[in-house]
């Protein structure tokens, strides 16, 4: 099952943040939970949602799941702590 199909442990809203916060407070949120636990990212800038978020998983050796919302200038990132 995808990860946009299951319900998230935790959601962080970063909507109306720019580079590098995003980011930022991703990794400290993912730093806090526990493994296996699912954190939605809720991120309106760019650059952080299509880039340095994925890359970050993919260095993290984390699953993630970019989902770009319709219509609009914002991405929902499901990412599985490892």
């Amino acid at each position: 099952m995808a990860l946009r199909e299951q319900t998230p442990d935790e959601v962080l809203d970063t909507l109306g943040r720019v580079c590098p916060y995003p980011l930022v407070l991703t990794k400290k949120k993912l730093q806090n939970m526990e493994s296996g636990k699912m954190l939605k990212v809720l991120c309106d800038a760019p650059a952080s949602a299509t880039d340095s978020i994925p890359k970050y998983c993919e260095k993290k050796k984390l699953e993630c799941d970019l989902v770009k919302v319709e219509g609009q200038e914002q991405w929902d990132i499901y990412i599985k702590k490892a």
